[in-house]
């Protein structure tokens, strides 16, 4: 087995652990933080994540530090929070992901072989969770409801993957999507808005696991998508500005014509 590289205890580490605790002391501590729960504190927390990913997005090297930096804030908040209750410590979640992380890469630490990135993605990585987990009740058992809807679908489809439940090929999905499509139109025509809803829930997941099958994360590619969005919009608005304009004196078709140069000028 690969020997740890050595470390020295983190005295900045530890501030920030007793910064936390101090907060929490009900003998002289933040009011707004002695409230606060799991349930309450959640919300940042995800928060946080999303703006560590928008420094990474924008390799902004600086605000990445400070990110983390509230990130890690958030896990010493639920720690703290745990440990006043008696449940675990900063301590024992940090023994816990280094004995995971050195559990589920066998090819650094132990004597297992990997052949390139996916083979530890999809069978290295995939079958020491398993061995984690144990006898499962089905295989999606354990994809978190709280992820976002379009990573949780990807997860859940590619779990399904893992035993065979998939298209042969990735073209398939696209005639799956014209069947999807169709019944969409038909819903649109002589149903309800359930049925609607749930015919454009079938042609989202279906848009979701052809970019799977491409290796296209749907998250990050809806991400893009969105920020393509809105630099060709704000570049309309900038238009109409130039031109002395609001939209409401823009008819739709000069709006298209904006949006237009705006491709040509922003990709």
């Amino acid at each position: 087995m690969t020997a740890l590289p050595p470390h020295d205890s983190c005295p900045s580490m530890k501030d920030l652990i007793a910064v936390m605790a101090k907060l929490r002391d009900p003998n002289g501590g933040c009011p707004w933080d002695l409230v606060q729960n799991f349930q309450t504190i959640a919300p940042y927390t995800i928060e946080e994540a999303y703006e560590v990913v928008e420094a990474i997005n924008t390799n902004d090297m600086k605000s990445l530090q400070e990110e983390l930096g509230d990130l890690l804030m958030q896990v010493v908040y639920h720690t703290q929070m745990a440990s006043e209750a008696g449940h675990f410590t900063f301590e024992d979640v940090a023994a816990g992901i280094t004995a995971k992380m050195i559990h589920r890469h066998p090819h650094v630490f132990g004597e297992a072989k990997a052949a390139d990135a996916k083979d530890v993605e999809k069978r290295i990585w995939e079958d020491q969770k398993d061995k984690e987990k144990g006898p499962r009740e089905s295989i999606l058992d354990d994809v978190p409801h709280a992820l976002p809807a379009l990573m949780r679908g990807q997860k859940l489809a590619k779990r399904a993957a893992r035993v065979g439940f998939e298209w042969p090929e990735a073209v398939h999905v696209l005639d799956k999507l014209e069947e999807e499509i169709a019944e969409l139109r038909e819903a649109m025509a002589s149903k309800g808005r359930d049925e609607i809803q749930d015919e454009l829930g079938d042609m989202m997941f279906c848009l979701m696991n052809f970019g799977r099958m491409l290796d296209l994360d749907a998250e990050e590619t809806l991400r893009k998508t969105n920020a393509k969005f809105e630099r060709r919009f704000r570049g309309i608005e900038r238009d109409l500005k130039a031109m002395n304009k609001e939209f409401s004196d823009t008819n739709l078709e000069e709006m298209e014509a904006l949006w237009q140069a705006q491709k040509r000028i922003t990709g």
